[in-house]
């Protein structure tokens, strides 16, 4: 990871003021060789980062833990860190743990420095196919179904479809199909008939 402009889909985890674990997807960047972080206020995520001054960034391909921090299913397997106070997924391909070093505040996304203190593979990436990419790119319209039309998420969705069909796993569809009535909710509740 080199390039500032670069962004990278991860799963950040932290610690809640209980120092229960909390998952959530994350775009990041590398930044002379620092991990930039920006969550937007208010944010669990930024309360725990600023409070512990750690983190671990998790690399996965079960794209069910994106979707999952979308519709209310955050809770995936962990194990304990090993050079700070913090956990990894189990489902982590790699994980990197950090330690906050700088933090640039912003009204509304401060930037978080942190420097990698342990970085450790668990197993081989082989690639996101088609219906996993799809997954990861549906997660982040749901992640902003607040600010965005819905004919835009709908029409990005039914391209997204393509990619389901043609190549999805049953761990995809799953994921998928939570996106779905995810957004199917958020369709109702602008129209009033949500009955949930």
């Amino acid at each position: 990871m080199t390039s500032s402009k670069m962004i990278y889909e991860t799963i950040i985890t932290s610690l809640d003021e209980q120092g229960q674990p909390y998952i959530a997807p994350f775009g990041i960047r590398e930044r002379n060789g620092l991990i930039l972080i920006a969550p937007f206020k208010p944010s669990q995520t930024l309360d725990n980062l600023m409070r512990t001054k750690s983190a671990v960034l998790n690399l996965v391909d079960d794209v069910r833990i994106f979707a999952g921090a979308f519709v209310g299913k955050r809770y995936w397997p962990t194990l304990p860190a090993n050079m700070i106070n913090g956990v990894y997924l189990n489902a982590a391909l790699a994980h990197r743990e950090l330690e906050l070093i700088e933090i640039k505040d912003h009204e509304t996304r401060p930037e978080l420095y942190f420097r990698v203190v342990h970085e450790v593979n668990h197993q081989p990436f082989k690639g996101f196919n088609r219906a996993q990419a799809a997954v990861v790119e549906l997660s982040v319209l749901v992640s902003r179904l607040h600010m965005l039309p819905i004919e835009k998420i709908e029409s990005e969705m039914a391209y997204l479809q393509i990619a389901i069909d043609k190549t999805a796993g049953p761990r995809e569809l799953e994921a998928w199909g939570w996106l779905v009535e995810r957004i199917e909710n958020h369709k109702a509740e602008i129209s009033g008939n949500n009955l949930a």
